[in-house]
């Protein structure tokens, strides 16, 4: 999977380009499932280490993580931007490593010295000390690095990774498709480590010893990184695409009053640079309003070489086209928002805080956090099997290179968050039950009694979301990837992320919401300290019904979305009906 290809660099120079493909994986995963050891490994705890260690209750520790999550994934918009402009990618996963290095380091040292956490609450304790200003501000601190660090790596660690193959071979263009299944894969192996081992450190053994461990993993990250600079691809920053866009949508709007031409694809300006990296684009009819941005005046300045001599008077047809690109993506991508409230089960560590987690008949008890492993293994057992055995026979029935279609894959994806919120409120509704009327020996503080049901019984749902997970998350990546115009890469990375920067928010607003809302009802507060004097099931039945209003939305989209390089009306419409 090695090939080699002029392409420009500094100082419009071509030198002979060696795609190293498959040998540079083993430093960008490895950098990355590091990255995820360390940061997955304090993250998957979080909600615990606020609760039991910083004594917030479960309403602040949610609302915090929420907007720390959120904040995390909406940075990766700003990195695109820095990484696209001024710094490139390999720069800015550099930066973004030894950031999040140090945002871990801080809160290790949160748990290791007695006077950065509150004393320690025990269970006899009705009234729990809370962190100081000065406390929260070190900790904060910490979780201010992490954003440093994720907004620079997320949105360029894809980018950079398939920066490494040959776009234009098929060797190249397989091993990009299979690098994004892989790449997810090996992410989930290494969260699986966390959400096991290390959480049981931090549970069970010593949280400054817990944190530690993620810490030192963020450190093998970073050496790993730049271990393989010598034969990295580095694509040069060439500015920001959003100018691009921007130049557009100002131009349009300065020609609106002019009439649209009838032959569009043989009438506008289609100037396209020599060094441009993005594919060439036919004519479409969708958005035909910014297509006047690309109609040539006799004041607009046209260079003897038919560039333009000022791109905010006229933009090309190419221009145009990629802007397109973008506008069709965000109704798709507005969809995946609700995607990821339905998939990411905000209480479901406090559920198995309050179900028997004890292994068989042993007092060994499974850590909270740990429950979320049953996610990630399904996740890790399916896409090899996807990969190697679905995809290939619904390749041979449908002849499509991915087997179904991206918004196939998505669809089905945003589909198993309705079965899994569901199966989320009928579990909920047999622990709650039995903790009343069989409660085992035993509380955890002021948090109410433990339920005799097996915390297995949230193996399901987690199973669940770990199959959407495969389906969607995975789907999306790939989908932003190919839909956006090549330069935009980084903005494409940083597109999933701030779906989930959005459903963090929204995740936040609704937990605050209907505890709000029901805390004086005749239902009683669904959102409780305690889970058993709550209504948990009804918040899930309302994120299912919010789901299934999701999905019709976006079998809308699918059906109205078009594919990027085709032509006018005459294209593939993505999600198809079965007959």
């Amino acid at each position: 999977m090695e090939t080699t290809e002029k392409i420009i660099v500094e100082n419009d120079d071509e030198i002979e380009v060696n795609y190293r493909g498959i040998k540079a994986m083993p430093f960008i995963i490895g950098n990355e499932t590091f990255e995820k050891l360390g940061a997955i490994g304090t993250l998957a705890n979080l909600q615990v280490y606020l609760t039991t260690v910083f004594n917030m209750t479960r309403i602040n520790a949610t609302m915090l993580l929420n907007v720390f999550n959120g904040t995390t994934n909406f940075a990766t918009l700003i990195g695109a931007y820095l990484c696209d402009t001024y710094f490139g990618r390999y720069k800015t996963l550099g930066f973004g490593s030894f950031a999040s290095f140090l945002g871990l380091l801080v809160i290790a040292l949160t748990a290791a010295f007695k006077n950065l956490h509150p004393p320690h609450c025990g269970l006899e304790d009705t009234r729990c000390v809370g962190p100081t200003p000065w406390q929260m501000t070190f900790l904060l601190t910490g979780f201010g690095l992490m954003v440093l660090g994720a907004g620079a790596i997320r949105p360029c660690n894809l980018a950079f990774g398939a920066d490494q193959f040959n776009p234009n071979t098929e060797s190249g263009k397989r091993g990009i498709d299979s690098f994004f299944n892989w790449y997810f894969f090996t992410l989930t192996f290494a969260q699986m480590v966390s959400v096991t081992l290390v959480v049981y450190v931090q549970s069970d053994v010593s949280w400054p010893i817990g944190l530690a461990i993620p810490t030192i993993f963020m450190l093998i990250s970073c050496f790993l990184f730049f271990m393989g600079t010598k034969i990295y691809v580095i694509v040069k920053p060439e500015g920001s695409p959003l100018t691009s866009i921007a130049q557009v949508v100002a131009v349009a709007i300065k020609k609106r009053r002019l009439k649209s031409p009838r032959h569009p694809s043989l009438s506008l300006f289609n100037y396209t640079p020599l060094k441009s990296i993005n594919s060439k684009l036919p004519h479409t009819e969708q958005f035909r309003f910014l297509d006047k941005a690309a109609i040539a005046t006799s004041g607009d300045g046209i260079r003897p070489d038919g560039s333009v001599a000022n791109p905010w008077r006229l933009c090309g047809m190419q221009q145009v086209e990629e802007v397109k690109c973008v506008i069709r993506v965000i109704p798709i991508w507005a969809a995946t928002i609700l995607y990821h409230v339905g998939e990411k089960q905000q209480y479901i560590v406090f559920q198995a805080m309050q179900s028997d987690r004890h292994v068989g008949t042993t007092n060994f008890q499974i850590p909270p956090a740990t429950y979320n492993i049953f996610a990630m293994l399904t996740l890790t057992i399916w896409v090899p099997i996807y990969d190697r055995i679905v995809v290939p026979f619904l390749r041979r029935l449908t002849g499509k290179q991915g087997g179904i279609t991206i918004l196939q894959r998505i669809g089905i994806g945003i589909f198993l968050t309705i079965i899994e919120s569901l199966v989320a409120g009928f579990v909920e509704v047999k622990r709650r039950d039995m903790a009343i009327s069989r409660p085992m020996e035993g509380i955890h503080g002021n948090r109410g009694a433990v339920s005799s049901m097996s915390a297995l019984w949230l193996v399901p749902q987690l199973s669940l979301g770990g199959l959407a997970e495969a389906f969607c998350a995975i789907g999306q990546v790939e989908f932003f990837y190919k839909q956006f115009p090549e330069n935009m890469r980084s903005i494409a990375g940083s597109f999933f992320f701030l779906g989930m920067a959005v459903a963090n928010y929204v995740n936040g607003f609704l937990i605050s919401i209907v505890h709000r809302s029901t805390e004086g009802s005749s239902t009683g507060n669904w959102l409780p300290e305690d889970l058993n004097k709550g209504r948990l099931d009804y918040f899930y039945y309302l994120v299912a019904a919010l789901c299934v209003l999701n999905f019709c939305y976006f079998l809308v989209c699918a059906k109205w979305y078009r594919y990027k390089g085709a032509e006018g009306s005459v294209v593939d419409v993505e999600m198809e009906s079965k007959n």
